[in-house]
C-alpha cells in the first residue's frame, strides 16, 4: 500500500514562483506540478517577510515585459538573502543581476523565438548535459545582463555570444535568459527538474492520491455537521467538485442542476444518470428550459444574452436552494488560474466576454464557500476526476461555455434554433470522436449562423440555415489554431448534417485562428 503523507508533509516540499508579469508564469507552475512538486504563484509585490514565512524549498523568478531600468519597473524582493536556491528566468535573471550589483543593458542583438545555447562549464543546473553540445531553447528578450554580479560566472552563451545562463553556486543563485518552461526548449523539463529536485531537494510527493486524502479531511474539518449546496452544470470542474465533496461528506451534500435548455444534446439525461442514478448523489433538477427561452426571446446581443442567462440562473438557483433545505456552505469549482488572476502582478486581464457562475449568488444567501479545487490547474482536475472514478466521457469532455449554446447561436434564440445546433453539434462530436486524430484537438463543435441561403434538395428549392464547424488545436485555450481536419472527415460531417438535420442546407468550416478570432463565436 502506498504511503500518503499528511497535508503538511505534502506541502512542505514546495516551490514558490514570483510573478513579474510574464505570459509564461502559469506555464512554469504547470511544469513544476508535472514534476509532482507543489508550487504556488505569488505577485512580486509580496513582502519579503511573507515570502520567508511560507518556507519554500526554492524560489523561481518569472519573466516579464518590463526593463529593470524602467521608472515603473516592478519591485523585486531580495529573495537571494533567504538562503534557499533561487532561479531567475529571463526578466527574473535580469532583476536578480540588477539587485545584486550587476548591470543590465539593452541588447545590440535582440533574441526572440528559437535559439541555440552552448554550455561553457559544467553546472548542477545542467546536470547530465554535455558541455559544448548546442541546446535548442526559446528566447524572448531585448535586454541582456551585460555585467554579472560579483561571485557569478558564465554557464552558457547563445549563438550571438550573449549571456544565456549564469550561476553563483556558493549563494545557490542561478539565472537563465531563456525559457525552460516552454516546449520549444527541448530539455527545459530537465533544467527545472535539476533545480527543483537536485538543488532544492524536493522529493516529488505531490500526487492526486495524496490530494484526495488530504482534501477530504480538510473538507470534513471545514464543514463539520453542516450541509453543503453545490451547483452542478455537468462540466468537468463542477462534476469533480461534486464527486470530491460526496466522497467527503456523503448525503450532507445536495447538488442543484439547472436545465436551461441550452445544453448539448442528451446532456441533461447524462447528468441525471451519472450523478443521480450512478453515484446516488442527492440531486435537484430544475427544468427551466421555457423560463430561459422566454427571457432570451428577441435578444441578439451576446453580452445581453450572457447577462440574462446569468441573472435567470441565479434566480432559479436561489429558489431551488431555499426549497431544497437549509445550507451553511456553497461549493464552487474555483480553479487555481482563477485564484492567480485575482492576485497576479499584472492584474485582471481585459474582459473579452463575461461568463456567469454561482459566485454571483445574492448576498442574502450568506453561505460560506467551499472551494476544494482552488489549488489545481485544469489538467490536474481531469487527473483528479479519474482518481475519483468519474467516467472518461465526463472527465475528458471539452470546455463548454457557461452560457451554453446561446453563444453558439448567433442572433436571437428560439427553441427551433436550439434544436438545429444541438443536432448538428451531436453529429460533429460523434464523427470526430470516432476519428483517432481527435486526441490532438482542444475543442470541436457546431455554430448556427443567422444566415439562410438557397439550396436544392431533390427537385425542391430550399431556403434554410447555415451551420459552421469549429475545430481547433491548443495547449491551454489562450491561443489556438484551426485544426487541419482530413478532407474525408469534413465531407462526411457536412453530408450528415445537411442530410439529417432538417432546416440546415449549408455547412462551412471556420479556418480562423486565435488571435485574432476567439474560439467561440460570441
Amino acid at each position: 500500500m502506498t504511503h500518503i503523507p499528511p497535508a503538511d508533509a505534502l506541502h512542505a516540499q514546495r516551490i514558490l514562483i514570483l510573478d513579474f508579469g510574464s505570459q509564461y508564469t502559469m506555464l512554469i507552475a504547470r511544469r513544476v506540478r508535472e514534476l509532482k512538486i507543489y508550487c504556488e504563484i505569488w505577485p512580486c509585490t509580496k513582502p519579503l517577510a511573507e515570502i520567508a514565512a511560507w518556507g519554500a524549498r526554492g524560489i523561481i523568478l518569472s519573466g516579464g515585459p518590463s526593463s529593470v531600468y524602467d521608472v515603473d519597473a516592478p519591485p523585486t524582493p531580495a529573495v537571494w538573502t533567504l538562503g534557499v536556491p533561487v532561479l531567475g528566468i529571463c526578466y527574473g535573471m535580469q532583476t536578480m543581476a540588477n539587485g545584486l550589483g550587476g548591470k543590465v543593458a539593452p541588447g545590440h542583438t535582440r533574441e526572440y523565438g528559437p535559439a541555440q545555447i552552448t554550455l561553457d562549464v559544467a553546472d548542477a543546473l545542467f546536470a547530465n548535459f554535455d558541455a559544448g553540445e548546442p541546446q535548442p531553447v526559446w528566447m524572448s528578450h531585448g535586454d541582456s545582463v551585460a555585467v554579472m554580479p560579483e561571485g557569478f560566472h558564465v554557464v552558457a552563451r547563445s549563438e550571438d555570444g550573449l549571456l544565456a545562463a549564469m550561476a553563483d553556486p556558493v549563494k545557490r543563485l542561478w539565472g537563465l535568459q531563456f525559457h525552460p518552461e516552454v516546449v520549444h526548449t527541448k530539455r527545459g523539463m530537465d533544467v527545472l527538474r535539476n533545480f527543483a529536485v537536485g538543488l532544492c531537494g524536493c522529493d516529488q510527493s505531490w500526487t492526486m492520491a495524496g490530494f484526495v486524502e488530504t482534501t477530504v479531511a480538510a473538507i470534513r474539518a471545514q464543514v463539520g455537521d453542516s450541509h453543503v449546496l453545490c451547483g452542478l452544470s455537468g462540466g468537468v470542474d463542477s462534476s469533480v467538485t461534486a464527486a470530491l465533496l460526496h466522497k467527503a461528506i456523503g448525503d450532507k451534500l445536495t447538488c442543484v442542476f439547472v436545465d436551461n435548455g441550452l445544453l448539448r444534446k442528451g446532456e441533461s439525461d447524462d447528468v441525471r444518470k451519472i450523478f443521480g442514478e450512478g453515484m446516488g448523489l442527492p440531486l435537484h433538477v430544475a427544468d427551466s428550459r421555457d423560463l430561459f427561452l422566454n427571457a432570451l426571446a428577441g435578444v441578439d446581443d451576446p453580452e445581453k444574452k450572457r447577462k440574462i442567462i446569468g441573472k435567470t440562473f441565479i434566480d432559479v438557483f436561489d429558489e431551488v436552494s431555499h426549497s431544497a433545505g437549509s445550507f451553511d456552505f456553497l461549493a464552487q469549482g474555483t480553479l487555481y488560474p482563477d485564484v492567480i488572476e485575482s492576485v497576479s502582478f499584472k492584474g485582471p486581464s481585459v474582459t473579452i466576454k463575461s461568463h456567469h457562475n454561482v459566485g454571483g449568488l445574492p448576498e442574502h444567501m450568506r453561505m460560506k464557500l467551499v472551494e476544494p479545487l482552488r489549488e489545481l490547474f485544469k489538467d490536474e482536475v481531469r487527473v483528479l476526476g479519474r482518481e475519483l472514478g468519474l467516467p472518461p466521457s465526463l472527465v475528458d469532455r471539452q470546455p463548454f461555455p457557461g452560457p451554453g449554446l446561446a453563444v453558439r447561436i448567433l442572433g436571437d434564440i428560439t427553441a427551433e434554433k436550439v434544436r438545429l445546433v444541438q443536432e448538428a453539434d451531436a453529429i460533429v462530436r460523434q464523427e470526430i470522436d470516432a476519428w483517432e486524430g481527435r486526441k490532438d484537438l482542444w475543442q470541436y463543435f457546431a455554430v448556427l449562423l443567422p444566415v439562410r441561403s438557397v439550396g436544392v434538395m431533390g427537385d425542391q428549392r430550399t431556403y434554410e440555415a447555415t451551420a459552421v464547424l469549429r475545430a481547433v488545436t491548443s495547449v491551454d485555450g489562450m491561443t489556438a489554431d484551426w485544426a487541419d481536419l482530413p478532407r474525408w472527415l469534413l465531407v462526411r460531417i457536412s453530408s450528415r448534417v445537411i442530410n439529417e438535420v432538417r432546416g440546415i442546407n449549408r455547412f462551412v468550416y471556420d479556418i480562423s485562428s486565435k488571435p485574432p478570432a476567439t474560439i467561440e463565436w460570441e
